[in-house]
């Protein structure tokens, strides 16, 4: 079992508009450890995660250096990460984001990589003009194992590991597209099959409750089926799934669906109202506006039993927070998970629950020469 004192790190996604001296300022505010800063490309198709918090294009060992410096003078620590669809979508796109990872990795690298534990965060998507074929699933499995092998083999030469997060990402096309698993991560079946397709130790996961939680299963049972050597972060996002008539019309287990509006308005079906809006719930920031459908205690329980002493970071996409635009609101909702998270993860001392701040180790310079950019065309 591991000690109570689990970091608390914030995901910088929350603040595109800031910069990186903004969201370290605001990190501190809130009274967290660390920060996964979200490196998008700048050129992507995602529209609603763009946060780009490292200059990727430029990034050199001496960037790396500072970084390093300015989050010791802060006493935070770092991961980064990108999240994309690398087997699926456009092909152009997908050889980006492809390219885009192998940069993380390099700057992961420059910044000691598993040394530091510097983790490079992404999801692997899906390709669904081979997923609806016969055994479609069974060929994503392989188109991934193809795309991320040679991923991986660099990660390893340079002493990094990836992590995948397991949304799948319900709301990534279209609302007339009748499917909603659109990342193949997003079950834990997969990520099994994964680690046996490539056994390197240089891949693992991060796990966010919420997205089981709306799939009606219980994150604690998929903890205790977890591989705990593959489990590096836990992202803190709650859902609070929806009892409403939508989910009376069109069931709970099944994503709503698109047909033609006039016919729906005659029959008095209620349609999607956009592509996150299919699956009838509301994202939360746990102990922030209200309750959640997730057991925290429990869930926080079953880690601690399990060994799990990684940061817990706060990814904040609530209606009521992130949601509102309101920065105010957005960092009270980071400092309501911190509170509502520290009995169940901190030390009780004199000051209430407080991060053993002896715990904290300082981020070391261990990348000695810079390396090239390199391409998948080049692997």
């Amino acid at each position: 079992m591991s000690a109570l004192n689990n970091p608390i790190w914030v995901m910088s996604s929350a603040f595109p508009q800031l910069t990186l001296s903004e969201v370290i300022e605001k990190t501190r505010k809130i009274g967290a450890q660390g920060i996964d800063l979200c490196v998008f490309r700048r050129d992507g198709t995602r529209s609603d995660h763009i946060a780009t918090h490292l200059n990727y294009e430029s990034f050199s060992l001496d960037d790396a250096k500072r970084l390093l410096e300015t989050f010791n003078a802060n006493n935070l620590r770092l991961s980064i990460g990108a999240f994309e669809n690398l087997i699926g979508g456009d092909p152009g796109q997908r050889r980006k984001n492809q390219d885009h990872l192998l940069r993380l990795i390099r700057m992961a690298h420059l910044l000691g990589g598993d040394q530091n534990d510097v983790k490079v965060g992404t999801f692997v998507g899906y390709n669904h003009e081979l997923g609806n074929q016969d055994g479609g699933f069974q060929k994503n499995l392989e188109e991934y194992a193809r795309v991320f092998g040679p991923i991986i083999r660099y990660a390893e030469d340079l002493g990094v590991t990836i992590l995948y997060e397991n949304c799948p990402m319900e709301g990534w096309r279209p609302t007339t597209y009748t499917g909603t698993f659109n990342n193949l991560t997003g079950v834990l079946a997969a990520r099994k099959l994964m680690y046996q397709l490539i056994p390197s130790p240089n891949h693992g996961e991060i796990y966010d409750p919420s997205h089981d939680v709306w799939q009606h299963t219980n994150p604690v049972d998929v903890i205790r089926e977890t591989d705990m050597s593959r489990l590096k972060r836990i992202h803190v996002k709650a859902t609070r799934n929806l009892q409403n008539t939508a989910r009376t019309y069109w069931g709970g287990m099944y994503a709503m669906q698109t047909v033609n509006e006039e016919l729906a308005k005659r029959a008095g079906v209620p349609l999607p109202a956009h592509e996150w809006a299919r699956m009838n719930y509301e994202c939360l920031m746990p102990g922030f506006g209200g309750s959640d459908n997730h057991d925290w205690r429990a869930f926080c329980d079953v880690l601690r039993e399990r060994g799990f002493a990684g940061p817990y970071e706060m990814e904040n996409e609530a209606d009521l927070s992130k949601g509102t635009g309101n920065m105010a609101a957005i960092v009270q909702g980071f400092k309501a998970t911190t509170l509502f998270l520290a009995p169940m993860l901190w030390p009780l001392c004199e000051d209430g629950y407080q991060y053993d701040q002896k715990a904290h180790i300082p981020l070391k310079e261990t990348a000695t020469q810079d390396i090239p950019v390199t391409t998948m065309d080049s692997l």
